[in-house]
């Protein structure tokens, strides 16, 4: 692949790994973006739109966007802002995946008990943009000065060790389920901010015919996103119990109602909450409705 192959395509950066790589390719999949990527090389053509893919490094992804070098691309909220290319960027759409928080952790039955405690204090972290701006509101509400001012140190993994190591005295890391510090014996006293995968565009793009192309991909990973959230309940249900079915199942607008040959039967159809379908099921049936049935949505247009 050279150069002259990506003339005139859109450049969309996916992270290359972590923990937001599978479910980009999943958002591709039901976007109908196809590609091969041949031995995991870093930059591959759509089959079937004039797309190229990037794959990069998420923490790279905010700069070359900012810069209008690519179009598109997906990284983290917290990367962003870790970044400072929050103002040269525009988050075009939150995608509900990849979500944690970045939380400021201390160990668990050690003397620090709030952010306070802890101002002043060693912070080691891979964050420390982010870390610094919020021990500097901290530090200022104390009146800390100079050296008695929070002391930020930069690691680039196993931030959690640092405590145990005697390096820090808390931690600024991020957050999925809790196990990995649970494991290290912290625990939270604060939270940064609260972080999930976004779709972003530069505020100032450089090529502005790709506008219209910028625009069918984010409407259709919109419609993954709300797909991801929605399922299609199905059901027969007597026209005198219709009202109360309805109420059960009111859709996004309204509940599609068909008549069925049997006399004072429908057939309705309905949008509902993906975790909220098992208890929508238990309802219905338990008002008499028959024949319940869920299929889940690949895409939408809602």
């Amino acid at each position: 692949m050279n150069a002259e192959s990506l003339d005139g395509r859109l450049l969309f950066a996916i992270p290359k790994k972590g923990r937001l790589y599978e479910k980009c390719l999943s958002l591709l999949s039901g976007a109908d973006i196809q590609f091969r990527r041949h031995n995991r090389l870093d930059v591959c053509l759509s089959l079937n739109h004039n797309i190229a893919l990037v794959f990069l490094p998420a923490s790279d992804i905010p700069s070359f966007v900012g810069k209008g070098d690519i179009d598109l691309g997906i990284t983290g909220h917290d990367v962003i802002l870790e970044s400072k290319m929050d103002g040269l960027v525009t988050e075009a759409l939150r995608l509900g995946f990849g979500k944690c928080a970045l939380q400021v952790q201390v160990p668990e039955g050690g003397p620090i008990k709030t952010v306070e405690d802890l101002a002043g204090k060693r912070v080691v972290t891979s964050f420390e943009v982010l870390a610094g701006s919020f021990f500097r509101e901290i530090d200022d509400k104390l009146g800390l000065k100079d050296d008695e001012k929070t002391k930020i140190e930069y690691v680039g993994g196993s931030v959690e060790a640092a405590c145990a190591l005697g390096l820090a005295d808390g931690i600024v890391d991020l957050v999925e389920s809790g196990d990995t510090m649970r494991a290290a014996g912290l625990h939270a006293i604060g939270t940064v901010l609260n972080t999930e995968a976004v779709l972003i565009k530069s505020s100032t793009p450089k090529h502005p015919h790709h506008t219209s192309m910028i625009e069918m991909i984010t409407n259709r990973i919109r419609g993954v996103v709300a797909a991801s959230k929605y399922v299609i309940c199905q059901y027969n249900i007597s026209r005198d119990r219709l009202h109360e079915a309805t109420s059960i199942t009111p859709g996004r607008r309204a509940a599609t109602v068909s008549p069925l040959e049997e006399e004072n039967w429908v057939a309705v159809s309905s949008m509902v909450e993906k975790g909220r379908s098992a208890a929508v099921m238990d309802e219905l049936v338990r008002i008499g409705a028959e024949d319940v049935l869920i299929f889940n949505l690949d895409n939408c247009r809602v």
